[in-house]
């Protein structure tokens, strides 16, 4: 038996179940609960909610979220966390515990559906995540993650800024970003040696179908170079075509793709499939 555990949810299964954080699945546990309330507020819980919780850790988290919604799924790769985890659940039976890689989980068949994610986003597989669900969980509405910091602020940056790529685009295509605020590194055991932030996305409207995210990362997979030429370098379109359609959108020919908004890839990818 355990005796002098720490009151602390997360340092008592620590002591408890004896586990020690897996440096190669990037983890760093959640010890301080006073950010739970903040990370709750933000993603504007309600009794109806469903969320998916990817990372559930040593569920410190998990169980917050399932005091306050209808329904969690919680998600975790390392089986050796299942009895810390069992630990936080079994109180809440309105709560799905799946030991999986939340990368090759079908989320489209998560009954009931998400409505919302809510996480402490693993670092190694934090923005594909966040895309992942923005592209398969069509009814969420809301997403608050703890992502390393500049994961937040590349998927929250604006046209012209050396961060904006990629993950900016297709994250803003499908919703409002936003980063919430920085994260103490001492909410985490171990400490990590990178600052975090809680970054949050509201839904807009429909996420980038196949030809458009084609399109986005074609744009950017030779960012020195003028759009068209990297559109035509990563097989997407011809430069001729392509300075045609930037032209007909009113926008130079030469133009590189950090210049353009969401909204101008989304029009360009129609011009080229005209």
């Amino acid at each position: 038996m355990v005796t002098g555990l720490p009151t602390q949810p997360s340092l008592r299964r620590l002591k408890a179940f004896g586990i020690r954080p897996n440096h190669a699945l990037g983890q760093n546990f959640l010890i301080d609960s006073n950010i739970l309330g903040v990370i709750g507020r933000e993603a504007e819980l309600g009794p109806d909610d469903v969320c998916l919780e990817v990372g559930g850790g040593l569920g410190v988290l998990s169980e917050h979220l399932a005091a306050r919604a209808a329904h969690v799924h919680v998600v975790e790769l390392d089986r050796a966390l299942e009895p810390a985890l069992r630990d936080a659940l079994d109180a809440h039976p309105n709560t799905t515990l799946h030991l999986a890689d939340a990368l090759d989980l079908d989320l489209r068949a998560l009954d009931p559906p998400p409505t919302k994610v809510v996480a402490n986003l693993p670092y190694g597989i934090a923005a594909t995540a966040i895309l992942r669900t923005l592209e398969e969980l069509p009814d969420a509405t809301r997403w608050v993650a703890m992502v390393q910091r500049e994961v937040g602020e590349r998927f929250a940056a604006r046209p012209g800024s050396a961060a904006y790529g990629v993950p900016s685009v297709l994250a803003q295509l499908a919703a409002e970003v936003r980063v919430l605020r920085a994260v103490a590194r001492t909410v985490f055991h171990p400490v990590p040696n990178v600052d975090s932030v809680l970054v949050g996305l509201r839904r807009t409207g429909a996420a980038a179908d196949p030809r458009l995210r084609r399109v986005v990362q074609g744009a950017f997979a030779h960012r020195r170079k003028a759009l068209p030429r990297s559109l035509e370098l990563a097989g997407v379109a011809s430069r001729t075509d392509a300075r045609a359609a930037l032209e007909r959108l009113g926008l130079a020919a030469d133009v590189r793709a950090e210049r353009l908004a969401p909204d101008q890839f989304r029009a360009l990818a129609v011009e080229l499939a005209r």
